[in-house]
């Protein structure tokens, strides 16, 4: 999956977990994408296996879409607290730069931070 399958997928999940239900209206006002663009995704990710588009228009993760979303959520959250730690980066930069670095990342090399990590969680307070 490219990097933009993934942001659509990791958005489509945190949209779920804080309304309780997603549109395509709500990733292109998350992501600050045209409607097209996430129209075009959509079908993409549908085509893929990813989401199922249900009557209505709401969208939902299929059990492949869930398990995609939770690893780079995790990647995402992991990288950003590592980021914030060995750095001293603000949540802020954290944040951004964790979105750029969780599409590339090495599985071995994602292991290890996601270890340094949890070894240093009460740092963060």
């Amino acid at each position: 999956m490219h990097e933009s399958g993934e942001d659509y997928i990791e958005t489509i999940y945190l949209l779920k977990k804080k309304n309780g239900s997603v549109r395509s209206i709500d990733v292109a006002n998350e992501l600050n994408f045209s409607r097209p663009s996430v129209s075009r995704a959509v079908g993409i990710l549908k085509e893929d296996g990813f989401i199922t588009v249900e009557e209505g228009g709401e969208l939902e993760l299929t059990e492949a879409g869930l398990k995609k979303a939770k690893s780079v959520y995790e990647r995402h959250t992991n990288l950003t607290k590592f980021l914030m730690l060995t750095a001293g980066v603000n949540e802020e930069i954290a944040e951004n730069d964790a979105c750029r670095i969780e599409h590339i990342i090495s599985p071995e090399t994602f292991k290890g931070i996601k270890k340094f990590v949890k070894e240093h969680k009460d740092e963060l307070g």
